[in-house]
């Protein structure tokens, strides 16, 4: 169901994204959607901590966060090979890289050249790095710390799907999107509001996450 992402893993083993997804569910056929519907090879996940569940769909993912406990997981190959074992798509997986690090210094990626941005449950990204995304990139984000929101303002993104979850599956609405992002309080959908509170706007009309094409 749609809400707040808690990062809970036992402190008595060591964490993997097995054990993640008993907090935040399996998201690998979110992924697997966004692409085949949008022909995604390429993406960027900020704020990824250990969810590794776009590289079960998509070639070539770039994970940044600044928790040392994801780096020492994604820095362990052969626990990233046993995690993927048996979920991974054709063509999946191929590149995994990780960066340890707050990414809203600069980080060392190529511009442009990534297909999809994901910042999901993480404090605002785009702004930051908005550079690393191809001109007709997507962002996938969603409200809980204003990204969404943010996306829903700025004239470069426009809304290209609204997705809702429900018992670990995935739906996405892509042709009644002007139904979406419509604030409850008018007053409230200010990006200065946004960034000062960390929090998204109250929609009228709520989604687990919105797919953003850069325009």
């Amino acid at each position: 169901m749609d809400g707040q992402e808690v990062k809970v893993v036992s402190a008595r083993s060591k964490p993997t994204w097995r054990s993640y997804c008993h907090s935040i569910g399996d998201r690998s056929s979110l992924f697997a959607a966004v692409a085949d519907g949008w022909g995604v090879r390429s993406a960027l996940y900020l704020g990824s901590y250990l969810d590794l569940a776009p590289s079960t769909a998509i070639a070539s993912v770039t994970y940044v966060d600044i928790d040392k406990r994801a780096a020492a997981f994604f820095a362990d190959r052969e626990v990233l090979e046993s995690e993927l074992e048996g979920r991974r798509r054709p063509g999946a997986g191929e590149w995994i890289e990780f960066v340890h690090q707050d990414y809203t210094d600069p980080v060392p990626l190529q511009e442009g050249s990534f297909d999809l941005m994901v910042s999901l449950f993480t404090s605002p990204a785009w702004d930051s790095c908005r550079r690393y995304l191809a001109p007709d990139g997507l962002l996938l984000a969603n409200a809980s710390h204003g990204e969404a929101s943010l996306a829903a303002l700025d004239s470069s993104l426009r809304l290209a799907a609204a997705i809702h979850h429900e018992d670990d599956t995935f739906h996405f609405d892509t042709k009644d999107l002007d139904s979406y992002l419509i604030p409850k309080n008018a007053n409230h959908a200010s990006a200065e509001r946004i960034r000062r509170d960390g929090k998204g706007v109250k929609y009228t009309r709520d989604a687990f996450a919105y797919l953003f094409l850069r325009v």
